[in-house]
């Protein structure tokens, strides 16, 4: 008998652990160290709009992650201080970058008892997106490596990717589902691909990743944590 799903994908950062905070608490200290270096018109919600400007225009050329980051920063600091800002501020930057790469991992509520649960019963992916070395070390960290049958860390999150990646680690994309924080990276796509985007919110999620949801999509699903997901995937089987 044909099962309605054989392969589940699982998003990384703030889906299985931690991530975004970090992001929040490096750009509280990006705002400190240039508090004194900007002109008396450049507030705080004007620095965070240059600062989110100068990354959605260098994901073409960085990606995502924390590399990609801490050069917008410091390319905002440029900007901002029309290049006055001193060295001592660009090199507390770059360490601010550095201590990103070395929080350790803190899994999220359910995370590990719910990638074993349905270990045992479908093949597993992780898709996750940002630095090779940083995902693969918080990976690593988080303990849950073994557990998967396959990690991809793609550039960006689309519809084709996910066709392709399903059809590479499971049955198609009609016969997977992507579970993750992100409604644009993690839901949208995989549902446009034919397979089932489950939405588990995040606190906190960056800007960029904002997207209107599939509402009234049979195969859209929303949970209030992983813990949920197991039963919704035993009613889908």
């Amino acid at each position: 008998m044909t099962r309605n799903l054989t392969t589940i994908g699982f998003d990384a950062d703030d889906t299985l652990w931690h991530n975004e905070r970090f992001f929040r608490v490096t750009q509280e200290r990006f705002a400190e160290l240039l508090q004194d270096h900007t002109p008396d018109i450049m507030d705080r919600a004007a620095l965070d709009q240059r600062l989110l400007a100068a990354e959605k225009r260098n994901l073409g050329r960085y990606g995502y992650g924390v590399k990609g980051f801490t050069l917008s920063m410091i390319e905002t600091a440029i900007e901002v201080t029309e290049q006055q800002v001193p060295a001592a501020v660009i090199q507390e930057l770059i360490v601010a970058g550095q201590m990103m790469l070395s929080y350790p991992i803190e899994l999220l509520p359910h995370a590990r008892e719910t990638v074993e649960i349905l270990a045992d019963s479908h093949r597993i992916v992780l898709v996750t997106k940002g630095d090779l070395l940083d995902q693969e070390r918080k990976l690593a960290q988080s303990g849950l490596g073994d557990l998967f049958d396959a990690v991809e860390i793609v550039s960006e999150k689309t519809a084709a990717v996910y066709s392709e990646i399903f059809q590479r680690h499971g049955d198609g994309p009609a016969q997977a589902m992507m579970v993750g924080n992100s409604m644009r990276s993690d839901v949208v796509p995989i549902v446009q691909a034919g397979g089932w985007g489950i939405y588990v919110p995040h606190g906190l999620i960056w800007e960029v990743e904002h997207a209107e949801p599939p509402q009234g999509h049979d195969r859209y699903h929303e949970l209030a944590s992983l813990g949920a997901l197991p039963q919704l995937v035993a009613r889908i089987a």
